[in-house]
Parts: structure tokens; sequence; C-alpha cells
């Protein structure tokens, strides 16, 4: 049938009005998908308005939209001072991904010429040099100078290969010595090293330069170095910027720090390692002296005041930013200043915060794009531009334990009649009266403890205790350095004065109150005692009244809340204390964190030819006392797949919302336990967070799943280990089994079985063990008679090899003197003790 039969007009009308339909599309389609956008644009348009960009509805306009070329259309194209093309804007509708467009956006971008394409839905904003580099998350668009001045800077040398060796930042201090290190001995260059102080890197900290310098190599611009705490993060700073300055042509530094105690350590630290090399100074608001120096130190508290940061320095004035400790000094005003600066950026932290963890990010941009919106700003990972929680490079405590440099701590879990009951499930229920003289009850939890709940004998007990079993120094034998973290300021100065008291009585006239000392906020020239108290001057209110031939800290204890756990270095630290509840992971690793570092104690020695150098005093330990039930808290009850919550105005823990009365009492609280854990080369559960990580990539990886389904096992676990255990360092087996907590090495096709839900477990080593050996019983027709004989027989070969070898070459006349005996092999057939050693092998 003809359409001129259908319709009633011949085909010449019926091609103009397809033209007009054609037409109609052209011209209003555009507008139609523009309303839909609308909203996303508004917010744009003010958003450029707000970074000075002026739109075409004002004088002399800067800004173009819908500038159509050959390669499609730009929704905004941003110009420089003489018009020339500058930045392209690609804007998305609200629930649109704005990553989406990266492909058209840089097509316009570079038939237009424009070195930056900025991609946004209103919710989400992203800048791209497309000149080398990844699309980098922003708050707010740059202004037309930042863009020019960004356009017209360094571009990364990456031609240059200069060694990179462990020895990098010994080397400048050794070159002035060049005669003394060329003919010295062994001997000699061990005393030349110990005398000038010289740093060198090890393994892991090259291997964090490499990634950093691979990751220039690839385009990056944004870094993420994700290292535990005492793995030398300021030594491999340091480097790093030698390598920025000399490779890749950066000419100025800044190094953020969020606390005033840490600029001194800091600048103290930079000045010894590159003193040969570059100027470090801490910069202030009435100083100029900061163009002076190659390395500026400061607090991004003094950036921000007034806006500083804006007033005083320019986009371009530091190629290279570094913010330590970047999970909390990087919140949303800070990042203002961390974004105003051009060039590289460079995180480092022990415990980023992982707001997109387990978030559904589709949904959320559905159902709360503004939500989406601030998990994105304060999300570490996203910042330095790392998916998927993955950074630039990662150096576990767990890897810090394992080789040998970092120590974990002797838990001492101790509690009184009143905390063992303000931390079980029904807390804390205390009897008092009300105004009329009524009985009422009140339920206290470990959060009301020195909030709500006072309890001055508890205290007395908690410091009781810790006198008792505070770790010594090896040296000396007085008590070892401690931190203690109190609940709060007024809790920091009773706890104080108790120790003091009991110092006095344990130790007549020799502290005079200095045993114990309040470093808080409040107390006048806290940031000084910080330093004082630390090994590099080991001087808080004089040296230990024990020897004078050794330098320590006369201050045993530092009683703090919170000033000296981030980013503090204090090596000798032995104790660490918890009189308070924590609900942070990220707080836990950090405070107890401090004691993990390395030290021999004969540094301290003044004397070089004392007896006491041929003493063992190196630091194999740090106790940590928990009062308040934190490590029970993060090992058992804490939820670490759960959503991580967006921090509220005000703070708090969040935990308790009831109203109760604040009680004082002054009734005793005798000791109801002390226990000690010991956890050897085993990380605590806070520590242990690969598997859940690996477990989720593994799931979504179509092709492994695909073959689990089909029980294409051989497939699979050929993916498995192209895909990830070879593919990426931090994923081993062996890695794997310690994350999941399994005491014996697991196969590949466990592993997969575990992962995608088909067993609910991996067997421990003895279920492991027992199971195969009843298969091989059934299997060998095992009797009764022979199976307890076997099974010891089986036992004895996989926990010794030499015992094996033994049994494999029947050289039966050496279990005499072999520590398992010789009880099984007479009751077990020589036709099973053939199979045993064999069977036996095939499960290692």
């Amino acid at each position: 049938m003809k359409l001129t039969e259908v319709f009633g007009f011949d085909m010449t009308f019926c091609g103009l009005l397809c033209a007009l339909i054609r037409k109609f599309i052209k011209s209003y389609g555009r507008i139609y998908f523009m309303a839909k956008e609308s909203k996303s644009r508004i917010i744009i348009n003010d958003m450029l308005r707000h970074s000075g960009w002026i739109l075409e509805d004002q004088e002399k306009p800067n800004v173009i939209t819908e500038l159509s070329n050959e390669s499609g259309s730009a929704d905004y194209v941003m110009l420089d001072k003489n018009n020339y093309h500058l930045c392209t804007l690609e804007a998305k509708k609200e629930l649109i991904n704005p990553l989406s467009a990266k492909k058209q956006a840089k097509k316009y971008a570079k038939t237009l010429n424009c070195p930056f394409v900025i991609l946004s839905n209103g919710v989400n904003h992203y800048l791209w040099d497309i000149r080398y580099g990844n699309p980098q998350p922003i708050d707010t668009f740059p202004s037309q100078e930042k863009l020019i001045q960004c356009r017209d800077s360094f571009k990364p040398d990456i031609s240059n290969n200069e060694k990179i060796d462990k020895d990098y930042i010994a080397l400048s201090i050794m070159s002035n010595y060049s005669e003394q290190v060329d003919f010295i001995d062994e001997t000699t260059r061990e005393d030349f090293i110990s005398k000038n102080k010289l740093k060198f890197l090890r393994d892991y900290q090259l291997d964090a330069l490499h990634a950093v310098k691979k990751s220039i190599k690839e385009g990056q611009t944004r870094f993420l170095l994700e290292m535990a705490t005492g793995t030398g993060k300021t030594l491999t700073s340091a480097a790093i910027i030698k390598m920025f300055f000399r490779l890749f042509n950066v000419k100025r530094v800044l190094f953020l720090v969020d606390r005033v105690e840490l600029e001194e350590q800091t600048e103290s630290s930079f000045s010894s390692l590159l003193k040969n090399d570059f100027k470090t100074l801490i910069w202030k608001e009435n100083k100029d002296s900061w163009r002076n120096a190659k390395i500026v130190v400061s607090t991004i508290q003094s950036f921000i005041r007034k806006n500083k940061f804006e007033k005083i320095f320019t986009h371009n004035d530091f190629d290279l930013v570094i913010s330590d400790e970047s999970h909390r000094s990087l919140g949303l005003v800070q990042k203002r200043v961390f974004e105003y600066f051009n060039g590289f950026k460079l995180g480092l932290t022990a415990t980023p915060r992982n707001f997109l963890k387990s978030v559904n990010t589709n949904s959320l941009l559905t159902t709360d794009p503004k939500q989406l919106e601030e998990r994105l700003q304060k999300d570490t990972y996203t910042t330095f531009g790392c998916s998927e929680g993955t950074p630039t490079y990662r150096y576990s405590l767990e890897d810090g334990v394992k080789e040998g440099y970092l120590i974990n701590p002797r838990v001492i879990k101790a509690t009184t009649e009143l905390t063992t009951q303000m931390l079980s499930e029904k807390g804390l229920i205390f009897q008092t009266q009300d105004s009329e003289g009524n009985d009422i009850d009140s339920i206290f939890k470990r959060s009301d403890f020195e909030k709500k709940f006072f309890s001055a004998d508890t205290n007395k007990m908690f410091c009781k205790i810790f006198m008792e079993h505070a770790k010594k120094d090896p040296v000396t034998e007085e008590i070892g350095k401690t931190l203690i973290f109190c609940a709060s300021q007024d809790h920091a100065s009773r706890v104080t004065q108790i120790l003091n008291e009991m110092a006095h009585k344990k130790f007549p006239n020799l502290y005079n109150s200095d045993f114990a000392e309040q470093v808080t906020s409040f107390v006048i020239n806290s940031q000084e005692m910080t330093v004082n108290f630390s090994n590099l001057r080991n001087s808080l209110n004089g040296n230990s009244k024990f020897d004078e031939n050794y330098k320590s800290s006369k201050t045993r204890v530092c009683v703090t809340v919170g000033m000296m756990t981030t980013g503090y270095d204090c090596e000798d630290i032995l104790n660490i204390c918890l009189m308070r509840p924590i609900f942070s992971p990220t707080d836990f690793i950090q405070m107890k964190g401090r004691g993990t570092r390395t030290f021999d104690f004969k540094e301290c020695i003044k004397v070089k030819n004392d007896s006491r150098n041929s003493l063992n005093t190196k630091k194999n330990t740090f106790f940590l006392f928990d009062f308040m039930g934190n490590y029970e808290f993060f090992e058992q009850d804490y939820q670490y797949d759960e959503i991580l919550p967006l921090p509220t105005v005000g703070g708090g823990d969040g935990k308790e919302t009831r109203v109760i009365d604040e009680i004082k009492t002054n009734q005793r609280d005798p000791i109801e336990s002390i226990v000690e854990i010991e956890l050897g080369k085993n990380v605590m559960k806070i520590d242990r967070d690969l598997y859940p990580k690996f477990s989720e990539k593994v799931r979504d990886n179509a092709a492994i799943r695909d073959n689990v389904t089909k029980m294409n096992f051989e497939k699979a676990e050929e993916l498995l280990d192209r895909e990830f255990l070879t593919k990426n360092d931090q994923y081993s087996i062996h890695r794997l089994q310690e994350s999941i907590g399994v005491d014996r090495r697991i196969s590949k096709k466990e592993l997969l079985l575990y992962i995608f839900g088909h067993i609910d477990h991996i067997k421990t080593k003895n279920e492991y063990l027992d199971d195969s050996f009843y298969d091989f019983s059934i299997k060998n027709d095992i009797d009764e008679m022979e199976f307890d004989a076997a099974k010891d027989l089986f036992l004895s070969c996989y926990e010794s090899e030499d015992y094996r070898e033994i049994i494999k070459n029947k050289e039966y006349g050496k279990l005499f003197n072999h520590p398992l005996g010789t009880e099984s092999i007479g009751k077990v057939s020589p036709e099973l003790i053939n199979k045993i050693p064999q069977m036996v092998e095939t499960l290692l």
C-alpha cells in the first residue's frame, strides 16, 4: 500500500513534511533538551559568575554558550584575556554522571584548541587538563586567571632518568665528606652515619617514590600515599620533594600540616634531611621571607584565616602542594586552599576517609545528590584522583610488622567493677534520688564515662594499674615514656594530679610534680611541650633523674585528649593508655600508632664506652592499656562494612542520644580484671581490611563470576591469577588468608568458593586436617585399631618436614632422637606408612 493511499496526499508533500519535521527537531530539540538540563545550568551559571566569569547577558562576556563546529556543539566555551579559547564546559543533567561525557568533551576541546575541559552536572564537577592527566574533582570553578596561569605554567619533564636509590637523601650530606666516605672501613662508616644522622630509604619508601614517578609518566597530577603510622612518611616526603625538584621542574613546595605543634617538627626534619639542597622555613602571616625558601611549611589554618591564601599568594606560587594527614586536614573549607594552587597535589595519611565505601552512588545520585556531592568532596581517595579506594601506593601496619619495621602492642585489658558494668549490654545501672526523694535508676554506657558519669575512685584504679604494670625503660628501669588519652581536658587534669601524687609516694622527692604533665590546648606552651617530650629533645622538665649519663625526659607521662595523636613522632614511647572510650576507627589507629615505631635506647646513652651499650636495648613491643573496652569494640563489635557517616556539626560519637543526669560518685571501685593479650606478628582486625575490598572487586568481574557459576574453576583460577594476584602486589594468597583470619595456606578454588558464597567459611587448619584425614581414611579403609595412630603419624608428617623425610626414606632409626618420637610408627601398617607422606605433600 502506498503512502498516498493512506494519507491522501502525494509523495512531494510527504517529502516536504519530513523536511519540516527534521527542521523542527534541529531547531527546537536542543531547546527541549536544554529545558531538561535547566536546573543544572542554573547552578553552573551561578558558579561561573561566582568565579568571576562574565556570561553573555553582561558587558564584555568571556564565556560563549552553545558554540558549534564540525565536531559538534560545546555547551560553554571560556575565553582568555585575548579572547582565545581556553576551556570548554560540558553540562549534563543532574542524574547523568558528568564523566560519561569525557570523550565528546575532549573532542570539542581539541577542535577549539582548548587545553582544559570542565565536566559538570550541577552536583559533581571535574577539571581536566587534556594535555596530560585525568579529570580531577573540584568544588568551585577555576577563575580565568588561574586557568591562564595553569596553561602557561610548567609541564613535567618525564625524560629525566636520574637514579633514585636508597642513598638518595643521604648523598647530598655525604658529598660534603667525600674523602672520608671514600676511604673509611665499615666500622668507621657506621660511626660516620650515626654522627651525621644520615637517613637511608627503605625498600618500601623507594617503592612509594617509584609509584609516584610512574603515575606522573602515566599523566597523573594527584597522588595518595597510604602508609601506616611509623613508616617514615616525613623521610619519604623529603625524597619525593627532592625528586620533584630535580625531575619535574618544581620551583617551590608547600607542605601543609593540620596542627601547630607539627610545624617545627616537620621544618626541623626537612632542614636536616635536605639542608644542602633546599632551604625550608615555616610561614606565618607577618613573614614575607617565604619567597626565599624552596620548601614552605605551614598549618592549613594559617592559610585559611581571613582568606590569607588568596590575598598573599598567587595560583602559581607553589608547584607541588603536600597535605600531611590528609584524612583530617582537607575538609570543605580547607580544600579551598588545596585547590587554589596549580600543579601537583600529594596526600599523606595512614587512615584515609572512605566516604564511598558500601555506598550505592547511582542510587544516591537519584535520591540525595547533595549527600553524594558531600561524600565526593570529603572522600580522601576522590580528592587525590584514586578511584575505587586504591591509593597510588599503600604500605600497611601488617606489612611493617611482618618486615620488622613496626611493632605490635601487648594489649592490657583492665576493668573495674563499675566499668565492667558500663561495658556490658545492659550498662551500669546507678541508683539515685530525685529532688523529691524518689528512687530512680540511671543507665550509663561506655560513651558516658567522664561525660555524664564521674567516678574519682575509677580514675585512681586506672592510674594504680598503670603504675604497677607499665613497661619500664630497658636502660634505667624507670617507667617508660607514656601517652595517656583522656575524655576531656578536666579529665586530663584529674588524671595528671593523681599520677603525680602516686609518683611522689613511690619515688619521694624525685619528680616534684613533673612525673606527669597535662598537654592539652588550654595549657600554656603545650605545643612546645610535645616537642620537648619527643625523642628529638627528650627534655620535658629536664632530663631523667635516674641516671645523669642517660638523656631521657624527666617527665615520663604526657596526659592529653587529642593533641599528640595524628603525626606526632616519639619513637621511644613504651606505653599508650586509653582512659576514654573511642568510637572512630581512625582515632583508634592513630592513637595506638604512636607506639608502633621501633627504637634502640642506646641512642639515649651519653657515654660512648658505657658498659650498657652491650645490652639488648631494642624496643620490641609496647603496652597498650585499654581501660574502656576499645580493643574488644574494634575487634568484635565494630561493623567495618557499614557506610561511613558524614560528620555532623558539633561532633560527638553518635552512639548515645538519651538525656541522662550527670552523676559524680566517690564510691570504691575495685579492679575487676587485668588481661594481657600478646598479638605477636598478627595485627588487629582494625588493621585487616584487605579481603573485603578484594572480594568486592572479584565479584564485580563478570568473566570470573560466569566461570564460577559454570563451575569452570580452572578458567576462573586463571583469571583470578592474571587479573588480581599477579597484577597487584598487595593481593597475594598469603596476605588474603591473613586478612580473612585463616591459619593455613588456602587454594584459589577455596577462595573463589568463599567469595561467591558457595561455602560459608574457609576451614581452619584443624578443620582442614581433620576432614582431609577422614577422606583419606575412607579411601584407604583404615580400621578402628589403626585410626588414631595413623592420624598421629599424618599430623606429625604435616607439622615437621624432617619427620616426613625420615618416614619417606625409611630411616626409622632417626626417630628415636626426634622430638615427635616413634610411638605411632609401630602401630601403622607398612602400606599406610608409605602412603601418608605422599598424601600430606598434596596438602602443602
